[in-house]
């Protein structure tokens, strides 16, 4: 082989090994302007109205013929209403609360957890404290401020996050 043969090769096999190196940036690395999910806490929500999205919720079950668990949390995520339609999961009482308590405390839905486990892989979601990676877990938003949230358990995640969807539009409007 002629020296520049061997130069060309050693060349190219030098920049394919420094292609396969070479790292994808981080996204978590990115500096948001803004601060995510930062929406202000307001007054706790009130039993009449936990109460009334709770009924939403179950209203909307009950006409696709799902058994769901229903809890509403305030601002502060303490259980101010539970709900359990006859039939529900039994296991689904304590998911349910604990939806409604995650979108509280993070003030965001549980499926942005679910998203960033299942789509982006971020694998550090798993660290955090009181995290549920299941859709179904719904801030309650009122002028502008997290009053508290709904969390419907008992049936496929997308089932869990209609029902939560219909209770949450008396609240989120």
């Amino acid at each position: 082989m002629t020296l520049r043969l061997r130069a060309t090769i050693l060349t190219a096999c030098l920049g394919f090994a420094s292609a396969a190196g070479a790292q994808e940036a981080n996204p978590l690395d990115a500096i948001p302007e803004t601060m995510p999910f930062a929406t202000p806490y307001g007054e706790p929500i009130s039993l009449a109205r936990a109460q009334a999205a709770i009924a939403a919720a179950i209203g909307e079950a009950r006409n696709r013929g799902w058994a769901l668990n229903v809890a509403v949390v305030d601002s502060g995520a303490n259980l101010v209403a539970f709900s359990r339609m006859d039939g529900a999961q039994l296991a689904s009482i304590a998911i349910a609360q604990h939806k409604a308590r995650a979108a509280a405390t993070y003030r965001r839905p549980t499926k942005a957890f679910e998203e960033g486990i299942q789509q982006k892989d971020y694998k550090y979601i798993l660290t955090l404290d009181d995290v549920i990676a299941s859709r179904g877990g719904i801030p309650l938003i009122e002028n502008g401020k997290l009053i508290g949230a709904i969390g419907c358990s008992g049936g496929a995640g997308s089932q869990d996050e209609a029902a939560c969807m219909v209770g949450a539009a008396t609240i989120n409007r």
